[in-house]
């Protein structure tokens, strides 16, 4: 009986959880087929919100501009981030470790309102001994490849720390160079984690408003400030549509990513059952 209790206790407590993350998520999916403009009062299904973002500039120009720094900043901080995280976890002992590891970690631990603040102080420093660069969309790829460099840094290093160096040293024994062992053994065996530190730093650009907004110039608004700025002046249905499309594209993305990673483990698994069998 109390085992009873107690995986039922769990399982309400879990479901309570996720009833609390997921049901402002959906209610705002279903409303923005809502062919009021009254927010929370349903007068029935329309589409009409979808088409009047064909022409909100405002909207389609931040959304693109949101997506173009957000595949960048997924490819520039998984790039950073895997070989910071090589350094980290296959040289243990070197000049300088303790201040690299505090400076790639810093990001995780500062708050956002800071890291934006000095990027823009150091950025304007910048600009007037150099005259470059212009605030846009050039200074908010920096700042978010900065903090995703720090996200995908954990994601690899902890894969890294897993993984068996004893392939990397056969590999060596058999006359690979460090380069060919790192892009030949190293890198296929941490894909997935390299898959996954891409997704979660895309979303982190994707919907970043702190730091964007410190680095944002005149004429690059990016998605995340307009929906915040026009959530200030009162609710608007198409920030409702574009949402919801927003919230479509990351869960395609992320069951593809999850579907891909799924089979290439089985893959993977039966190369090592079939490997442990020859």
């Amino acid at each position: 009986m109390t085992q009873f209790l107690h995986r039922w206790f769990g399982r309400g407590w879990l479901s309570m959880g996720y009833l609390f993350l997921y049901i402002p998520i959906i209610v705002l999916v279903v409303f923005s087929f809502n062919s009021s403009r009254q927010d929370m009062v349903w007068s029935g299904f329309s589409l009409q919100w979808y088409a009047a973002l064909l022409n909100d500039q405002e909207i389609i120009s931040g959304f693109g501009l949101s997506l173009r720094i957000a595949l960048l900043t997924a490819c520039g901080s998984v790039i950073l981030g895997t070989f910071a995280a090589f350094v980290l976890d296959r040289y243990q002992r070197f000049s300088g470790r303790t201040l690299f590891t505090g400076m790639v970690s810093a990001p995780l631990v500062m708050p956002e309102v800071i890291i934006g603040l000095s990027l823009l102080l150091m950025l304007v420093s910048v600009q007037k001994m150099f005259g470059f660069p212009e605030r846009g969309m050039l200074t908010i790829w920096l700042g978010h490849t900065l903090l995703g460099m720090a996200y995908a840094t954990v994601v690899v290093q902890s894969r890294l720390s897993e993984m068996n160096k004893s392939l990397e040293e056969a590999a060596m024994d058999l006359g690979c160079r460090p380069f060919q062992v790192f892009f030949l053994v190293t890198l296929p065996n941490i894909k997935q984690a390299l898959g996954s530190a891409w997704l979660l730093t895309f979303t982190l650009s994707l919907d970043d408003v702190v730091l964007s907004a410190f680095l944002s110039g005149p004429g690059s608004s990016t998605m995340p400030i307009v929906i915040f700025s026009r959530a200030r002046l009162g609710l608007d249905p198409r920030v409702n549509a574009v949402a919801a499309l927003t919230i479509l594209v990351v869960t395609i993305g992320v069951i593809a990513s999850s579907l891909y990673i799924a089979r290439a483990e089985r893959q993977r698994s039966k190369q090592l059952a079939a490997a442990a069998k020859g």
